[in-house]
């Protein structure tokens, strides 16, 4: 495809509970910082894209709560649905289409949420809702089919909550930076077996913001443009009874076509980096495997090696993950952002060194029904 670079970045800080702010108060503040980073003002975007749920924002057409706040007054809009790396696509495809700039922004209060009643409800309501499934239960199940398949060990899991939770350490926006050991995490209370308290991502507000440019838009900005290499998504079944749980087979084809469009064949030798979906624990162990960064069931070990450490070969979830910080929707948007700072140089205190080609991965629907992958680069 014709080169389309991400120009500007803008991530609120990620917390618990910001009951001060509303969900136009956190765009605004990602807005500004994006439009900031980019070198642009407003008046230099040509079409703007929103994020939102209705339901987790409690508001039908929830979108038109955050227009003024992400300066979208007399320019042309879209307003999209799910995480942030669908959304983004969204606004590559509006820039390839010939506008010369895009601002996106998603956003999420799950402090103002009850996630338990509205993930129930993304399931089938004549066959699966009624027995109260949501989406740590579903994900349980999911974890025990990979595990019983591959032989993963809860303790396996575990190390990927240990090593995500020690990065966020060292990002100032991360919600939950903590020291822990795979005892502390095998010795907290089970939500859903096998699934524990710490294999999951914390409830979060925040929001994200991304200037998206074509090839003579980006050679106008203040910093470094990050180049999009490639972008690849692809659904799976919605009835989780109609797939099969142990395999993310839609991750696989959505990075097959990220990688194509890239160029890399060789994704453990050519991959300086990734930020992927663990939402609980298992997960990413699957989604290294779906990106084709090990054999399937090989990723528990590659994780106790060290691997995948920030001082690895190939480190994952440098940011702390949304293990650390998972503001629904939002958390994809993040990964990218994640990206586009690493191979900027400009990670801080959680920059890994040499960051070239850097993959980020997102997710919707049950299960990771859904799933799409960007490959980001310095490089036009």
């Amino acid at each position: 495809m014709e080169p389309v670079a991400i120009v500007g970045v803008g991530m609120t800080e990620v917390k618990r509970e910001r009951a001060a702010d509303t969900v136009a108060d956190l765009v605004f503040e990602a807005c500004t910082k994006a439009l900031a980073d980019s070198g642009m003002g407003i008046d230099d975007i040509d079409i703007v894209l929103t994020g939102s749920n209705d339901f987790f924002d409690g508001r039908t057409i929830s979108s038109m709560a955050v227009m003024d706040a992400c300066g979208s007054y007399d320019k042309n809009v879209s307003t999209v649905e799910g995480d942030g790396t669908f959304g983004a696509a969204h606004a590559v495809m509006r820039v390839l289409a010939g506008w010369g700039t895009c601002l996106y922004c998603v956003h999420h209060k799950g402090s103002e949420s009850v996630m338990p009643l509205i993930t129930n409800a993304m399931f089938d309501p004549l066959y699966e809702r009624f027995l109260g499934i949501e989406a740590v239960t579903a994900s349980a199940l999911q974890a025990r089919a990979y595990m019983d398949r591959y032989g993963v060990t809860e303790q396996q899991c575990a190390a990927v909550s240990v090593k995500n939770h020690g990065n966020a350490r060292l990002n100032p926006v991360a919600q939950m930076p903590l020291e822990i050991t795979v005892d502390d995490v095998m010795a907290s209370p089970y939500l859903a077996d096998p699934i524990k308290l710490l294999d999951c991502g914390p409830i979060s507000d925040g929001a994200s913001a991304v200037v998206i440019a074509s090839a003579d838009r980006a050679k106008d900005v203040s910093g470094r443009p990050v180049w999009v290499k490639g972008i690849g998504y692809s659904c799976d079944a919605f009835h989780l009874g109609d797939r099969d749980l142990s395999k993310v087979d839609a991750l696989q084809a959505a990075a097959k076509k990220a990688y194509g469009d890239a160029g890399i064949t060789d994704p453990s030798g050519q991959v300086d980096l990734a930020e992927v979906n663990d939402a609980f624990s298992y997960m990413e162990l699957m989604s290294l495997e779906g990106l084709g960064f090990c054999e399937r069931g090989g990723a528990g070990a590659l994780t106790e090696s060290g691997a995948t450490a920030l001082g690895g070969k190939l480190p994952v979830n440098a940011s702390g993950g949304c293990i650390s910080s998972n503001p629904v929707l939002v958390t994809g948007l993040n990964s990218i952002i994640e990206c586009v700072l690493q191979v900027r140089g400009d990670a801080g205190d959680h920059q890994v060194e040499g960051v070239g080609t850097a993959v980020a991965q997102g997710v919707n629907g049950p299960c990771g029904q859904s799933q799409c992958v960007w490959v980001l680069g310095g490089d036009a």
